[in-house]
């Protein structure tokens, strides 16, 4: 994906939101990570420059994380764009969104209950919690709604607080 395969698409706008991203990420996919996400982010952040979008949204990833370190490096990188690019963003940083196709993790919700009552652990547990479909649907929402001076980032608790 280059910038100008579809830079002439993107007119002028108060806001894009960037949702690309490989599906299903798992380790075995960095190569993925590499080809699909981070040159998705290279070209919408071009774009958008050229298109002197008001507002860049981006569905990033919690971080620091222990795993899925290819993902994070990725997203991370995409992120340090943005910032790069002088564009006024919200960056969005979920762990794993609860969803259709994606119930198994309620099953961690016990260990997550637990690791929050450690303080050892309990940024960790807080940075890498779990968010529902709905609450993150309310932060992207949120986000367009309030868009920033600047980049602003909502993590896990913040999009917890959206409701949902």
């Amino acid at each position: 994906m280059r910038a100008e395969s579809y830079r002439e698409q993107v007119s002028p706008a108060d806001t894009f939101v960037h949702l690309v991203g490989t599906p299903r990420p798992s380790p075995a996919k960095a190569a993925e990570f590499r080809s699909v996400d981070l040159v998705s982010i290279q070209a919408a952040v071009a774009a958008a420059v050229s298109a002197h979008i008001a507002h860049f949204v981006y569905l990033s990833v919690a971080q620091p994380a222990p795993v899925m370190q290819a993902y994070v490096a990725v997203r991370r990188e995409g992120e340090e764009l943005i910032r790069a690019s002088g564009l006024a963003a919200t960056i969005l940083r979920p762990w794993y969104v609860l969803g259709p196709g994606h119930w198994w993790p309620y099953l961690l919700k016990p260990f997550y209950a637990v690791l929050s009552l450690i303080p050892s652990t309990l940024d960790g547990a807080r940075r890498l919690g779990l968010v529902t479909r709905a609450q993150m649907i309310g932060a992207v929402v949120r986000a367009l709604e309030n868009p920033p001076q600047g980049v602003r980032i909502i993590d896990v608790p913040q999009i917890r607080a959206t409701g949902g």
